[in-house]
């Protein structure tokens, strides 16, 4: 069994033709649930060629055939901030695929997939679905659309209008297989299709993005891409460790302080804490 290459990579370089369309509208159908065809790929938010977020994140901007847009997004490093980016985004699209002149009516709906590779925020799952209802808090119904608001709009409630998120957090799979949305996520984690999925753009994806079957100059740009995945990665490391560190330092140094102005000698201050007596007596000396 061929070894196939990362879905960021694809974006990159592959699955932006229109010949390998088929292999996004696989994936796509498989997590919305309904059959997608792609209009065309557009330009998305993010597209930068920078030090940094050229290997940190990758993402794409699809059309669909009814006009609904979906940005499908690979993201490598972890932010603290991800999930307000994910917003700015999804809005910057709307406002930009929005005609001047037009009436709110011609607001596309958008759709946001999130392909991670950290564990973000807190939950076991490892996908998750996200959309806006508008709840009473009163009476505790849910706000419905009118008949003529659902005839105009060719939707059946509010969140059919709203952006919808879909998170994938690909370390939480367990790589059991449930249904073949299950199959995609496993070769998002493995980089292996097995002979007996048979998801949805699947059978083409391992065709299509076969290692063995690019040039020696292909794969020796790929191979470097992931060497500088495994770099940026090393890099994360070590500022978080060393940011452990410093935040550990600090917080010795404060305690030794308040322990010193109790009145207790730096050897005593200095057993109590992972300070040395010389750190503590530098200290001591700077009260």
């Amino acid at each position: 069994m061929g070894r196939l290459v990362r879905l960021d990579w694809a974006i990159k370089k592959i699955l932006r033709d229109k010949a390998n369309f088929e292999i996004l509208e696989g994936f796509l159908s498989e997590l919305l649930r309904f059959d997608i065809r792609i209009q065309e790929i557009l330009e998305s938010e993010s597209n930068k060629e920078d030090a940094r977020d050229k290997y940190n994140r990758v993402d794409l901007l699809v059309k669909n055939e009814d006009g609904r847009l979906i940005i499908i997004e690979v993201q490598n490093e972890s932010e603290a901030d991800y999930l307000q980016r994910l917003m700015y985004g999804t809005s910057k699209a709307m406002v930009e695929h929005l005609h001047a002149g037009a009436s709110y009516a011609a607001v596309k709906k958008l759709y946001s997939v999130s392909i991670v590779y950290f564990d973000l925020g807190q939950g076991k799952d490892y996908l998750y679905h996200g959309t806006t209802t508008f709840h009473g808090l009163r009476f505790n119904d849910d706000l419905a659309l009118t008949e003529n608001q659902k005839s105009l709009f060719q939707v059946n409630s509010p969140a059919d209008l709203f952006p919808e998120y879909y998170l994938v957090k690909v370390p939480r799979y367990d790589d059991a297989i449930r249904d073949t949305l299950d199959e995609w996520i496993y070769f998002l984690k493995n980089e292996e299709i097995k002979d007996s999925f048979k998801a949805k753009g699947l059978q083409s994806a391992k065709e299509k993005l076969d290692i063995l079957k690019m040039s020696d100059e292909e794969r020796k740009k790929y191979e470097a891409y992931l060497e500088d995945l495994r770099f940026q990665a090393s890099m994360a490391l070590s500022t978080y460790s060393m940011g452990q560190l410093v935040g550990e330092k600090n917080a010795n140094t404060a305690t030794a302080r308040r322990l010193l102005q109790h009145g207790m000698s730096p050897e005593e201050v200095a057993a109590m804490t992972a300070l040395t007596p010389d750190e503590v007596k530098d200290i001591a000396k700077e009260m």
